[in-house]
């Protein structure tokens, strides 16, 4: 696919209407990010959320230095929840490990649940098993979004240190997240997540019932593949293969 002309694209940024504007910023996913940031950040302060908020995606999926350095400080300093939320999600697209620190302190600081949710999801995107505590303490929140992406970013970092903390939420009022958990579950190999998996597979909600149902499938699964690797390297190592 040939790549967009960036002249055209720079002038549509700076003088086109709101419609143009949004494609000119869906062409530039393909352009390489060096080429493509400095064009984005003409539109970090756009009139339109929509369009801000759309630049702010798109930083998210250009691994630039520059781009670690915009996104955190959308998020810490802009006045809008709604933008400031979107810089949390994109740190989470841009999975710079140095993103952990500032999304911990806008999850436990921010006033606004959005934002708070957006750091949550993040720090599942980031896979770093640090997050436990602040995850964790995201359980007890009064908000079930937030219950919700910290079950969700539990299951992403694979902590299995947190599947007690979770299983609290196998009889959770609220169906997603009942669904929540059983996706998480499905990355978290222990026996009482199998548990848990058949109980919820038979879950009132059919959304409830079919992630479980693909969770306790893809556990099963790797149960059966480490169970034949431990069968072959017990064949592997009778006597006559161990002489020397």
């Amino acid at each position: 696919m040939a790549q967009p002309d960036l002249k055209v694209l720079s002038k549509q940024l700076e003088t086109g209407d709101l419609v143009g504007r949004k494609l000119a910023l869906a062409a530039l996913r393909d352009v390489p990010a060096e080429q493509a940031v400095p064009l984005i950040k003409k539109v970090l302060n756009d009139k339109n959320d929509q369009v801000r908020s759309m630049a702010i995606f798109a930083l998210g999926l250009k691994p630039l230095e520059e781009c670690y350095d915009i996104l955190v400080r959308i998020m810490e300093t802009d006045p809008d929840y709604g933008i400031r939320a979107d810089a949390a999600g994109a740190l989470g697209y841009l999975e710079d490990p140095r993103a952990f620190d500032p999304l911990v302190k806008a999850l436990n600081e921010d006033v606004d649940w959005l934002v708070r949710f957006s750091a949550a999801v993040s720090l599942g995107n980031l896979k770093n098993p640090k997050a436990h505590d602040v995850l964790i303490e995201a359980l007890d929140s009064s908000e079930v979004v937030i219950q919700q992406a910290a079950i969700a970013a539990l299951g992403e970092i694979r902590d299995l240190q947190a599947v007690d903390n979770i299983l609290n939420f196998a009889q959770a009022e609220d169906w997603l997240v009942r669904q929540r958990l059983a996706e998480a579950l499905g990355n978290l190999p222990t026996a009482k997540s199998l548990s848990a998996l058949r109980y919820l597979a038979k879950d009132d909600h059919p959304q409830v019932a079919e992630a479980a149902s693909l969770s306790l499938k893809r556990l099963e699964a790797l149960n059966l593949e480490n169970s034949t690797t431990d069968n072959s390297s017990s064949e592997n190592s009778t006597p006559e293969n161990s002489l020397t």
